[in-house]
């Protein structure tokens, strides 16, 4: 893929066909040591460890559409090739943590890519379930909250226009303050 929060959608997607009702997406960048550590954790059905032994073969699916799945390969991949690393644990009944370390000087470095946006695809596409979208920066950080958001915006959906807009500007926004730029 050609930017990581591509891969960072499509194994949200794998927590949300999981039956997930809690997603947290965890993005940790460190100038320091010029690494990119990006976790998501759900508490959705889990695998077996037969699964999950399996799970980084792209001719391993549980999908019934199709007969690879390429999320969990392409993202191992990308983080091992930067001289990073890769590990995915889960427990049957509790949920999945996938944790992808990239260094981020490698010439193989993938970028971020639009984040945002996909958080917001995230969210507005699946209103049910709460996500909790955690930046960190060099030690300073940023989160966004569903579930707060629902208890603030009492019934109105995240998917309306208007709360969209306003989630759009805040994530910038809130970046921009991460990321040490001016608002």
């Amino acid at each position: 893929m050609r930017e990581l929060s591509l891969n960072i959608l499509d194994i949200s997607q794998n927590s949300i066909s999981a039956k997930a009702s809690v997603v947290e997406v965890s993005v940790e960048e460190n100038s320091a040591d010029n690494t990119m550590t990006v976790k998501i954790i759900d508490d959705g059905c889990g695998m077996s460890e037969e699964m999950l032994a399996r799970v980084n073969d792209p001719f391993c699916t549980t999908r019934t559409t199709r007969k690879v799945g390429m999320g969990i390969p392409l993202f191992k991949m990308a983080a091992e090739m930067t001289g990073g690393s890769f590990d995915i644990s889960s427990v049957v009944g509790e949920g999945t943590q996938v944790t992808a370390v990239f260094k981020t000087d490698s010439i193989d470095f993938t970028p971020l890519g639009d984040i945002d946006s996909t958080v917001i695809t995230l969210i507005t596409m699946n209103t049910h379930i709460d996500f909790l979208y955690r930046l960190i920066v060099d030690g300073r950080e940023f989160v966004l909250d569903t579930k707060q958001l629902k208890e603030i915006l009492g019934g109105v959906p995240l998917n309306e226009p208007e709360v969209v807009m306003w989630m759009k500007e805040y994530l910038k926004e809130q970046t921009q303050i991460i990321r040490g730029g001016v608002v």
